[in-house]
């Protein structure tokens, strides 16, 4: 990886597009600690040093995709995560609705569309974060066990009130612009590129923390425990993420003409983890409901008080059982509306490619649809024990909720960044090619 870096900076080109990349994230970072109009920022901070770690459970997953500027109340308090909600929702639409479908057939000209409407997506539901974020501020619940968390907010009009989601809104908005102007000008996928960021800037204060809290040798011996297993925890990612399936494809040989066409060899890469992080998104998404449902419903009913006690502890057996079991469950229902056995086949049969040994069509599909179902056993357990870690390590040696190595952290972490590695090189060997053929 430092190998491309040193050699993408040697090249003028990639060095701008690196540079510029880079002034983004400076950008993006400081706007993570510009408080927003209406806030306390003294008593927010005080809240911080004041509330204990665990009362960060319902909005831990925000919280880490905006870099730790949700508890600060920042601008970009809510970060890349309406964004990453309305692009999943987009998806999953595009399954359903018909007009949807047709658009991502068009090519370019329909993709462009879908982009339109995941903007317009992502800013209804930063106006809806944004005003969850605020009234739960308001009440004093964000901050569990602060004793100044009602005066977070002190002017608690409704002019204020609208201030306060409008800016952090326009701070969505400008997120989302930043991310689409480093696609563009610079290097990796933006959206990508600042979750990287904003994931990878709470890892020292939360290194220090578990060395600051620790009892062994003044904490040295659980800092280095959990640097030993992030390790371990980025080789497996890695070499799982890097696994695939390669199904053999031959192109039948075709004359048009008196020109031959066709008669080569390729393959199907089907990954091991075919659904990549999106079914922990989705597992983890679906589990705050139930604790945000209760954290604000008045009363001691019976059922808020079965899910304070068994859905709203991350080490507790019914939320880790039901945990793993979502994740399971949405890694195969996102592969099979991601990927699709029927089509591969006859775009393979239009153009006259076949599986050694399977007949082309209904045969080809079935045969795809049963190794996709073979591979995605294995993915999905994997997900499931990985984003579990934190779990093992509240259980085990008495962690705290923001245990840095947490699966879906080490997953876009790792992810993200064997992606823009890739670009990287792919982008220096078409200029070398280019400078060879001139």
């Amino acid at each position: 990886m430092l190998t491309a870096f040193a050699r993408a900076f040697k090249t003028p080109d990639l060095r701008k597009k690196l540079l510029f990349t880079l002034g983004i994230i400076v950008v993006y970072r400081v706007g993570t600690h510009i408080p927003i109009p209406g806030v306390d920022y003294t008593n927010v901070q005080a809240c911080i040093d004041q509330a204990s770690s665990g009362n960060q459970g319902l909005f831990g997953l925000v919280n880490m995709f905006s870099g730790g500027a949700l508890l600060q109340i920042t601008i970009f308090a809510l970060g890349i995560m309406p964004y990453i909600t309305a692009s999943i929702i987009l998806q999953l639409l595009t399954v359903v609705i018909p007009r949807l479908e047709a658009l991502k057939k068009e090519g370019q000209s329909g993709t462009a569309k879908i982009t339109q409407y995941t903007r317009y997506l992502t800013v209804a539901l930063a106006i809806l974060q944004g005003t969850g974020l605020v009234a739960t501020a308001r009440s004093g619940a964000l901050f569990t066990g602060c004793t100044v968390g009602t005066q977070i907010v002190p002017d608690q009009s409704i002019f204020v009130t609208i201030t306060m989601v409008i800016t952090m809104t326009a701070g969505t908005a400008v997120v989302m612009w930043l991310g689409e102007l480093i696609t563009d000008r610079g290097i990796g996928n933006g959206m990508s590129i600042l979750m990287f960021i904003s994931i990878a800037a709470t890892f020292p204060s939360a290194l220090w923390a578990i060395k600051v809290q620790g009892n062994l040798a003044d904490g040295w011996i659980e800092f280095g425990t959990v640097i030993a297993v992030g390790l371990v925890m980025v080789g497996l990612v890695v070499f799982v993420e890097q696994a695939q399936r390669r199904i053999p494809v031959q192109y039948a040989k075709r004359m048009i003409g008196r020109r031959s066409y066709g008669g080569t060899s390729t393959y199907i890469p089907l990954k091991v983890n075919q659904a990549g992080i999106i079914p922990v998104i989705f597992a983890s998404s679906l589990l705050y409901i139930p604790a945000l449902v209760a954290q604000f419903a008045g009363g001691t009913a019976g059922w808020k008080t079965w899910i304070e006690q068994n859905l709203t502890k991350g080490d507790h057996p019914i939320y880790i059982a039901t945990y793993f079991l979502l994740i399971v469950f949405f890694a195969f229902f996102y592969v099979a509306i991601s990927f699709n056995p029927e089509e591969v086949a006859d775009n393979m049969k239009k153009y006259g490619g076949f599986i050694p040994g399977i007949r082309a069509g209904r045969p080809t599909a079935e045969y795809l649809g049963y190794v996709l179902n073979r591979i995605t056993w294995p993915g999905s357990l994997y997900l499931g024990l990985i984003a579990l870690v934190p779990t093992m390590a509240l259980v085990g040696f008495g962690a705290n909720q923001n245990f840095p190595f947490g699966g879906t952290s080490i997953l876009i972490i790792v992810g993200v960044g064997l992606e823009t590695v890739k670009q990287i090189e792919s982008q220096l060997q078409q200029r070398n090619y280019e400078g060879f053929l001139r």
